[in-house]
C-alpha cells in the first residue's frame, strides 16, 4: 500500500510541479518534497489563513466547505486541496505545468489521497 511519502513523490515528479506538501491545518508539514529553492515549512505556514478565508467564502456563498482552491500568481500556481478535517495538500506548480490534467488527477484521486493521511 502506498504511503504519504509515495504520494508526495508521485505528485512532485509530475512535470511542472515545484513542490508537493501534505500539512496539518495548523500549517505544520507532515511530509513534503520541493525544489531546493523552496522552504516548505515557510510556505506551509502561510496556508492556514488562506484556508480559513476560502472556507468562510464558501459558507457565506452557501457553497459549503472548501474542497480545492487554485491561486494564480505571477510565476506559478498554488493548489490547496482539503484531504481531511486535519490535513491539506499544497501543490506549487510552474506556469507551464499542465494544470488541467493536474487538477483532474487531484480531484479524481482525492478519496485515495485522503485515505493515506
Amino acid at each position: 500500500m502506498p504511503t504519504i511519502r509515495d504520494l508526495v513523490a508521485a505528485i512532485r515528479d509530475r512535470e511542472g510541479v515545484q513542490a508537493a506538501v501534505v500539512l496539518g491545518r495548523d500549517g505544520l508539514v507532515i511530509d513534503g518534497q520541493a525544489l531546493p529553492t523552496f522552504d516548505t515549512d515557510n510556505v506551509a505556514a502561510h496556508v492556514p489563513p488562506v484556508l480559513l478565508a476560502a472556507e468562510e467564502l464558501g459558507l457565506a456563498g452557501q457553497h459549503g466547505g472548501l474542497q480545492m482552491a487554485v491561486l494564480e500568481h505571477e510565476r506559478g500556481f498554488a493548489i490547496v486541496s482539503s484531504l481531511s478535517p486535519d490535513a491539506v495538500l499544497l501543490v506549487l506548480a510552474h506556469p507551464t505545468a499542465n494544470l488541467a490534467q493536474l487538477l483532474y488527477e487531484l480531484r479524481r484521486n482525492r478519496a485515495n489521497i485522503a485515505s493515506l493521511v
